[in-house]
């Protein structure tokens, strides 16, 4: 399907999902967050997308934020239950998302990138939540996620300040899991990607959710619990579960099914 903000390509389990607003360095509009939903509900729901990639358009920013113009200038105003890019409130994707920095990733942007499970950046990308010097905060999670993912000092240090931060600080700080050249960021991102597709998806989407769910609860609680998630019930009872142990006993590659 061809959208008009976004582009969406498939290589086999891989899909990259590309914000294309280039020309306002990819800040996001109203329309551009419904059709982001969209992608992301599609992307969840097809059991043959196992990864995803999320990038930016051209050289220069992987996403400026809200598009503050847009939004001055009387534009329509909103944005789908999912979120900030259909993404930032969207608490049950259990598919594991990598975020390809190659440039600006500020307010929403740096959000959305907080909303993957790991962070590929560009040497030449910046990040920052600089939503207090506009007059705004930064909802969409980058309050919540940053304090979580890199903790409380640290964050209150970026977000109290709205100061920028260079892909190796990021790297430093524990927010980025690997720095690339520019123009080698897709690849490092692909790698990363096929890295995952190794692994069974059924075990991975299991993973995923029980580290979420286990966040919100105790050590014991999310111990004990943890049997009764969907993604990991799911597990133990796919052609996945049966096919990795064969494949350790025959030492062979595992051929996985995700189902």
């Amino acid at each position: 399907m061809a959208y008009q903000f976004v582009t969406v390509e498939r290589a086999g389990p891989i899909t990259t999902i590309t914000l294309n607003r280039p020309d306002v360095m990819n800040a996001l509009h109203s329309e551009a967050h419904f059709e982001l939903h969209e992608v992301f509900d599609t992307f969840a729901a097809d059991p043959e997308q196992w990864v995803g990639i999320v990038t930016g358009a051209g050289d220069r920013a992987f996403s400026a934020g809200n598009d503050l113009k847009h939004q001055a200038t009387g534009g329509k105003m909103g944005s789908p239950p999912s979120g900030f890019a259909g993404l930032t409130s969207r608490f049950d994707l259990n598919k594991p998302l990598i975020a390809a920095v190659n440039g600006i990733a500020m307010g929403g942007g740096f959000e959305i990138a907080l909303a993957c499970d790991l962070i590929i950046a560009s040497d030449k990308a910046i990040f920052a939540l600089p939503e207090p010097r506009v007059g705004l905060a930064a909802l969409a999670g980058g309050l919540h996620r940053l304090p979580r993912q890199i903790g409380l000092k640290r964050a209150m240090g970026m977000i109290l300040t709205g100061r920028r931060v260079s892909a190796q600080e990021g790297l430093d700080l524990g927010f980025v899991n690997e720095v690339a050249a520019h123009s080698d960021l897709m690849a490092v991102a692909h790698k990363w990607a096929a890295l995952i597709c190794e692994c069974s998806p059924m075990s991975i989407r299991a993973s995923k959710e029980a580290i979420h769910k286990g966040l919100d609860v105790t050590l014991a609680e999310a111990i004990g619990g943890q049997f009764g998630y969907p993604a990991v019930a799911s597990m133990f009872k796919s052609a996945d579960f049966v096919e990795g142990p064969m494949a350790f006993a025959q030492k062979r590659a595992p051929q996985w099914t995700g189902k």
